[in-house]
């Protein structure tokens, strides 16, 4: 009866442990896959703000780089017609003295004046020729600095294209470094439990064992005494039987 009700206790009680185990493990992955989704929904909240600060970022700059190009084209159509307009009145002021000289050369000794005429003349042509050639040095030179200025700016853009990308990969590399780390903890927390697990059980089942096993062997040596006991008693009693028979036969014979 004790035996059996033993058995019984232990299938009921590793059955109630088998079903809280399982309910427990139900309860971690439940939680596992919370964490998960709250993990992934962060990090896509965090991509997506970094990401609408860089398209805005880039939509400012656009804006910025499309106000400076039409800020420095009307800057320079501005001086071009400025110095256009001096350059016109410069020639209409040196008409003027060209139709002076001429009638001042008309009235004049023509020696004289031919020769005075010849003279400015010469200087205006090399005068007109030393300013084309002031302008096309000044549109050269023009030309060179708006080339170094874009250049520049060229140049500052693509390094911050670079640093944006080092930052983007960067950012990448250590999100992904943090996520295999804490999944290698719980990896770790996880086959430490496992162990655990495992040696709690086996420990378990040696001391039911060994419980059960003692308990037998008790058994075992009390029913090994009492077998020898009765077998003593029945030896006993065989004896006692043999001198009861053996004193009636000698009463018997005493009284024959």
């Amino acid at each position: 009866r004790c035996y059996y009700d033993q058995k019984i206790l232990q299938k009921t009680s590793g059955e109630w442990k088998e079903e809280e185990e399982w309910w427990i493990a139900c309860r971690e992955k439940k939680l596992i896959f919370r964490a998960d989704c709250h993990y992934r929904y962060f990090l896509y909240q965090l991509v997506f703000k970094a990401w609408r600060a860089f398209i805005c970022q880039q939509q400012e700059k656009r804006s910025n780089n499309h106000v400076a190009e039409v800020h420095a084209n009307k800057q320079k159509l501005l001086w071009t017609w400025r110095h256009w307009l001096i350059y016109v009145d410069v020639r209409r002021t040196k008409h003027r003295m060209q139709a002076v000289a001429l009638a001042f050369r008309e009235k004049s000794c023509l020696r004289v004046s031919w020769a005075v005429w010849r003279r400015r003349h010469y200087q205006n042509c090399a005068g007109h020729k030393m300013k084309i050639l002031a302008l096309q040095h000044w549109a050269q030179s023009l030309q060179f600095r708006a080339w170094l200025q874009w250049r520049a700016l060229y140049l500052y853009s693509q390094n911050e294209k670079q640093k944006e990308a080092r930052a983007v990969t960067h950012h990448h590399h250590w999100q992904l470094k943090t996520s295999m780390e804490a999944w290698l903890r719980y990896l770790k927390l996880q086959r430490a439990k496992r162990r655990q697990k495992e040696l709690a059980q086996e420990h378990h089942q040696g001391r039911i064992v060994q419980r059960y096993f003692s308990s037998w062997q008790l058994l075992w040596e009390c029913r090994r005494r009492m077998r020898a006991h009765q077998k003593c008693i029945e030896k006993l009693a065989a004896k006692i039987v043999l001198r009861r028979v053996f004193a009636c036969w000698k009463h018997c014979i005493l009284c024959v």
